[in-house]
């Protein structure tokens, strides 16, 4: 094909905004933009590890009130957890899934929390 002929091949085409037009609802799996050196195209948000950004908070709080965070947490925990439960709420997207369960291992953590708060004070205070 020569330049005169492609050029009128396009030209009786439809315009570029309808050929956008077209494509922007559906663009193909393969012409999707990608960032360089990732994998994940670009009009898809990255993944944002905002978990793990609580889970740290959560280990510093730990780590900082000891037995008292531990018993603060798993008694919001359980009292979360045994609200749902009576609301009909039977398996969860905690990894044991049983609500059950997640209730005996949160009071299991609060028994746990609030004897390190019993044995905190014994030392503290001589008891």
């Amino acid at each position: 094909m020569d330049p005169a002929s492609d050029a009128r091949r396009i030209a009786a085409g439809p315009t570029p905004s309808q050929l956008a037009g077209k494509h922007a609802a559906a663009p193909a799996p393969h012409s999707t933009p990608q960032d360089p050196g990732t994998t994940a195209p670009m009009d898809e948000p990255p993944f944002d590890p905002l978990r793990l950004c609580i889970f740290a908070t959560i280990a510093l709080l730990g780590w900082l009130a000891g037995p008292v965070a531990l018993a603060v947490f798993a008694g919001l925990g359980f009292v979360g957890y045994w609200k749902a439960r009576r609301r009909g709420l039977t398996r969860s997207k905690c990894f044991l899934r049983d609500t059950r369960l997640v209730l005996a291992y949160l009071g299991a953590l609060l028994a746990a929390g609030t004897y390190g708060i019993y044995v905190m004070a014994g030392q503290i205070f001589g008891v």
